[in-house]
């Protein structure tokens, strides 16, 4: 078992409810990484309808920040389940109290349609070219890297560099495990903020909201993402982000709104 399904792994705690462990292995600094809460959730709406596997669409508003290395419990209602889709809703608690509420449609991606109307993947040098991401560049200590490998484009690396709100680069697991709909629930919370292209050390930027568009099962092999700010105001943002699997697919869309709090080094 791979180091995301055995860390994701949930057991029955009564009707419609699931127990797990949150890893500390996820963070970011002291914090669990938002995308990694949110495969949990995910991991329980599977769990409860099981005839609809994929992620389509999840909305997660993140309530306040999770409990790394506690125990937590994933309440879920299923509010629709229909021929090809259900709508679920799923709340994560730890320590009595809710940590964030996700609302999901999941279905069932195994066909390997063609779209009528796609995006392209942006043009990007290979992985040996790209740079690892590095916790020192974004002020915040990076535990999650042991379990992700983030390579970014060259000229978007170090803090500031990139002159623009954008981040881009390639991500995969470490321990080899392949890309599925719930890892690319993850994989879109787990790069750099884009603001990190254009502000430089901003260190841990915490996620509001988050919706995460699943658009096909990838395939095998490196995935490819950019993200990029346009909207800035108050020390909040919004960023919008996109996943191609290895064969130039476009796999995920994704929009959060976030806050940047520059400054507060999260050790």
């Amino acid at each position: 078992m791979s180091d995301f399904d055995e860390e994701t792994r949930l057991e029955p705690a009564g009707e419609n409810s699931w127990s797990g462990n949150v890893h500390p292995s996820w963070n970011i600094g002291a914090n669990p990484n938002g995308g990694y809460l949110l495969a949990l959730a995910v991991a329980a709406l599977r769990r409860a309808d099981p005839r609809h596997p994929d992620p389509l669409s999840v909305t997660v508003h993140f309530l306040r920040p999770g409990l790394a290395g506690q125990p937590c419990r994933v309440d879920v209602q299923i509010l629709r389940s229909g021929r090809t889709l259900s709508t679920g809703r799923a709340t994560l608690y730890q320590d009595g109290v809710a940590r964030l509420e996700v609302l999901a449609a999941l279905g069932d991606l195994s066909a390997d349609a063609e779209p009528t109307v796609s995006i392209p993947a942006p043009a990007m040098p290979p992985p040996q070219a790209c740079v690892s991401r590095s916790g020192g560049e974004q002020g915040v200590v990076l535990p999650i890297l042991d379990r992700v490998d983030i390579r970014l484009h060259p000229d978007e690396a170090r803090a500031g560099a990139a002159g623009k709100a954008q981040v881009s680069g390639w991500i995969r697991f470490h321990d080899g495990r392949p890309p599925d709909p719930t890892a690319a629930v993850l994989f879109v919370d787990a790069f750099p903020p884009a603001v990190f292209g254009l502000l430089g050390m901003v260190g841990w930027v915490p996620t509001i909201e988050l919706t995460v568009h699943v658009r096909r099962r990838p395939a095998a092999g490196w995935m490819l993402g950019r993200f990029r700010t346009r909207d800035l105001i108050d020390g909040r943002l919004i960023e919008d982000g996109a996943l191609w699997d290895s064969a130039g697919n476009l796999v995920a869309q994704s929009r959060q709104l976030a806050l940047v709090r520059q400054g507060e080094r999260k050790d």
